[in-house]
């Protein structure tokens, strides 16, 4: 499992998980457990992988190349 989430995409879908999370306790009646949905973005960002972007071949990571020229 190699790394595809970059340090931006990592922080934006952190944000957007803790958000959707806090429709548990905002929002009533059945519309409150889409906050559960929130649970995603949080564990792709904590792992640093996203399995459909491994399935459109996309990554948000740095590359190798673009690091060495930083440094």
């Amino acid at each position: 499992m190699t790394a595809n989430i970059g340090t931006a995409d990592r922080i934006l879908r952190l944000i957007v998980g803790v958000i959707l999370l806090a429709l548990i306790f905002v929002t009533d009646g059945g519309l409150r457990w889409i906050g559960l949905i929130g649970l995603i973005p949080i564990a792709t960002a904590a792992v640093g992988w996203c399995p459909a972007y491994t399935m459109l071949g996309i990554s948000t990571c740095a590359s190798d190349h673009d690091r060495a020229h930083r440094a």
